[in-house]
């Protein structure tokens, strides 16, 4: 029997049954998306560290043993990877996502190469997968929540910080934000940064029992984007952000937010220019989704943000006006947020 008592678990496997609880299995079938394994680092590559179920970035090596979740990954600027069974894999992220790496980013080195030694097992032997630790969807809400939703042109685009916003808008208004990472690969980053930015209630699809988003059935991810808007609401959130990965013009991205309109009161699109802000606002006004401003690295820059505003006809907020009370007005729908005007 293995010893796991020195394994590297990562971030994906926040939650899991205590290490000391756990075996390494056989492979009795060949893992699916989701299912926990043991791997042996081969060499290092990408960042050279794993994020642990804490948030901490810890140092792998030759010969380490990692405890992670078979899962896929879209990542325009890093790596494009997928899961397919068999014993040579790779480190699709610092957050224990494993898969096959097929094509990265020109800024990225090759990732970490992994051996699958075997499956994650618990304590009776049966083999361990985030579905079995998934949240159950709570009941809707006696009174709709209110929410807004993030998007993005693209990766990079500022999604997350204007995320952040919203949230610091809200706690320092008095509310009780509450921000869910809807889509995505496993990773810690977001989690901390809505805390830090004031949320007091977070969730994501990890807690829903997906490592990675991407590849799921998007019937999958329309239930858990209620069930994690409805889950934060539960546990006391009075106001909420819906963050989706990637761009729209991702697949699983293209058709969420198509559903939008029935999950919260609007989208604040980020954007990292003019002309991405008025294509993304023409594709989500045809997917009948109302946009009620534009943020993101667009707003770094007084004449880009300009440009945005006369190419929309938004509001274009930085993430620091949303948090200086634009993200209140938000809430109280399009005629407050074009009253409150600039940027």
């Amino acid at each position: 029997m293995r010893d796991l008592s020195t394994a590297k678990w990562s971030h994906v496997t926040r939650g899991v049954t205590a290490p000391g609880r756990c075996r390494l299995g056989g492979l009795a079938a060949p893992p699916r998306p989701g299912d926990l394994v043991v791997a042996g680092v081969n060499r290092v590559g990408g960042g050279g560290r794993l994020e642990d179920a804490y948030g901490r970035p810890v140092r792998l090596r030759v010969g380490d043993l990692v405890v992670g979740a078979c899962g896929n990954r879209y990542a325009t600027d890093s790596y494009e990877g997928y899961h397919r069974p068999g014993p040579q894999a790779h480190l699709l992220t610092s957050g224990g996502v494993i898969g096959t790496a097929v094509s990265w980013h020109t800024g990225c080195t090759a990732p970490t190469e992994l051996t699958i030694l075997g499956a994650l097992t618990g304590a009776d032997d049966r083999p361990l997968s985030l579905d079995r630790f998934a949240r159950p969807a709570p009941p809707p809400p006696a009174v709709p929540p209110r929410a807004l939703a993030v998007v993005g042109s693209s990766m990079n685009a500022g999604k997350t910080t204007t995320a952040a916003g919203l949230l610091t808008g809200w706690a320092r208004a008095g509310l009780v934000p509450g921000a869910a990472k809807v889509t995505g690969t496993g990773s810690g980053k977001d989690r901390w940064a809505y805390l830090d930015a004031g949320a007091r209630h977070v969730t994501d699809f990890l807690d829903f029992g997906m490592p990675s988003t991407f590849g799921y059935p998007v019937e999958r991810l329309l239930t858990a984007m209620t069930a994690m808007r409805d889950a934060l609401v539960h546990d006391g959130a009075d106001a909420v952000v819906l963050e989706l990965a990637d761009g729209l013009l991702q697949e699983e991205t293209r058709r969420l937010t198509a559903a939008l309109p029935e999950v919260c009161d609007g989208v604040v699109l980020a954007v990292g220019d003019a002309l991405a802000a008025r294509a993304g606002v023409d594709l989500l006004s045809a997917r009948g989704v109302r946009v009620l401003a534009v943020s993101g690295l667009v707003t770094a820059g007084p004449l880009a943000a300009r440009e945005a505003a006369a190419a929309t006809g938004l509001p274009v907020l930085s993430p620091a006006r949303l948090a200086d009370g634009a993200a209140v007005d938000l809430l109280a729908g399009p005629l407050a947020t074009a009253a409150a005007g600039g940027r």
